[in-house]
């Protein structure tokens, strides 16, 4: 399809250095093992010298206000793999690539039902792990060139942020390009962390880079060998219609408890994974939802919070009993008492139980093809992200996790899109599952 081709690379640095160091919390640390997180937003409309110049001064600018992105990983060992982990902001600066695709259109991204493989071209750090932010920068900027549009590929570490704080940094950044407010933001960041009274800081704990089996959490599953080397990202997209639809039919089942449109979609769509893998009914499936935990905590957490604030908890279900008459009901209840559950009470509980006992999200080695994750959330603005030559057409994520799901908003308003990655045979089994294609408008 073509190639990736880098123009420049240099590093971004804020005007000036706070020299603030911030220490993490078990939300953030848990990722310390995993792939950076990267997000990209398509553009149609060529690009011009200016243009360039403009991203790179307004990303300086943004990192005033985002001093940790600028900043380094510090981890202090201090006895027996017994280390500390913080943020220095120390100013050493983002990295920024300027890219050109050769022969690319908007339309060779746009177009696809799978994601093109040149896409991952599109983002830097492919590969490296959070903890490597010690030595490489917290946030790297690809800007892409295509023949008709432009690309801006960002790779953030997760230890510093999660998806809320991402698309936060990016819709201000975005909003000092376009030069709406000078140099100004209108939702600065709330950096400090979040931390029960009387806890030691730095947070010390048992960690090394190796992957062993009691370092690993909820998150640890994986493929074969043989599907890693087919995983494809195809992407379903759904409108705000065929999703009312879907949610009023699963509440039309005899039940108490009303289910949320977003709760009926990720349903609907591990139903179709579940039939495509055509597992045993006496097998157990598992799908694993992130919770933002901000607003259930008492006090809650500043709507603003930059840094991690999310738990993962999993959904648990008989494949027969998913799949049998009205399972896709029980499926969804299950994930909404599951969500619900989760109180202030609850989440302090897990914070403290983590720090008796860490555990790291990691992708595992071992065979397990039972997983389905969802990320990110469709209440992100994504298409609000006008850096001065209007919104942008798409969103893409460079994940290539085998279950991962993410979920974005679509671009008409109330539609989802979700961009799915899974074994190609299994993606083209949901492609012909008349049952879940009968919501989807692709």
């Amino acid at each position: 399809m073509g190639a990736v081709r880098v123009l420049s690379s240099d590093t971004i640095k804020a005007p000036k250095s706070s020299d603030q160091t911030i220490h993490l919390t078990p939300w953030d640390l848990r990722f310390l093992l995993v792939s950076t997180n990267k997000k990209g937003l398509l553009y149609h409309h060529p690009v011009v010298a200016t243009q360039i110049q403009r991203l790179r001064h307004s990303l300086s600018s943004a990192l005033s206000f985002f001093q940790p992105l600028a900043g380094r990983l510090e981890i202090t060992e201090h006895r027996d793999n017994i280390v500390s982990c913080s943020v220095i902001c120390n100013n050493a600066g983002v990295l920024f690539i300027h890219a050109v695709a050769e022969n690319i259109r908007v339309a060779d991204i746009l177009e696809p039902v799978y994601v093109p493989l040149i896409v991952d071209s599109f983002f830097a750090f492919i590969g490296d792990k959070n903890y490597e932010g010690t030595s490489k920068p917290l946030l790297a900027v690809q800007i892409t060139e295509l023949v008709d549009g432009i690309f801006i590929g960002c790779s953030f570490n997760h230890v510093v942020v999660d998806g809320k704080s991402v698309w936060h940094f990016i819709n201000s950044w975005a909003e000092i390009s376009r030069g709406c407010c000078g140099d100004q933001i209108s939702k600065p960041p709330t950096l400090e962390r979040w931390f029960p009274n009387g806890i030691q800081l730095p947070i010390r704990f048992p960690f090394t880079t190796e992957q062993q089996n009691n370092h690993c959490d909820e998150l640890s599953f994986s493929s074969s060998n043989e599907e890693k080397l087919c995983l494809s990202n195809r992407l379903f997209h759904f409108t705000k219609e065929k999703i009312i639809q879907l949610k009023s039919k699963i509440n039309e089942e005899v039940g108490t408890i009303k289910i949320t449109s977003l709760q009926a979609l990720l349903t609907h769509l591990w139903c179709s994974v579940v039939r495509s893998k055509q597992f045993d009914l006496q097998e157990e499936v598992y799908n694993l939802v992130v919770i933002g935990v901000g607003p259930r905590f008492v006090p809650p957490l500043p709507e603003d919070y930059f840094g991690n604030s999310i738990i993962s908890c999993i959904v648990k279900m008989k494949v027969g009993e998913l799949l049998d008459e009205g399972g896709l009901y029980k499926g969804a209840c299950e994930m909404n008492k599951l969500i619900a559950s989760h109180t202030d009470e609850k989440l302090k509980n897990h914070y403290e139980s983590w720090l008796r006992n860490p555990s790291f999200v990691r992708v595992a080695s071992m065979s397990n093809n039972n997983f389905i994750s969802i990320s990110s959330s469709p209440w992100f603005d994504v298409y609000g992200n006008d850096f001065g030559w209007g919104k942008p057409i798409a969103v893409r994520s460079g994940y290539k996790i085998n279950g991962i799901v993410n979920v974005f908003a679509g671009i008409e308003e109330g539609s989802i899109d979700l961009q799915v990655c899974l074994p190609y045979k299994v993606l083209e089994a949901m492609g012909s599952d008349p049952h879940f294609m009968d919501v989807v408008t692709n």
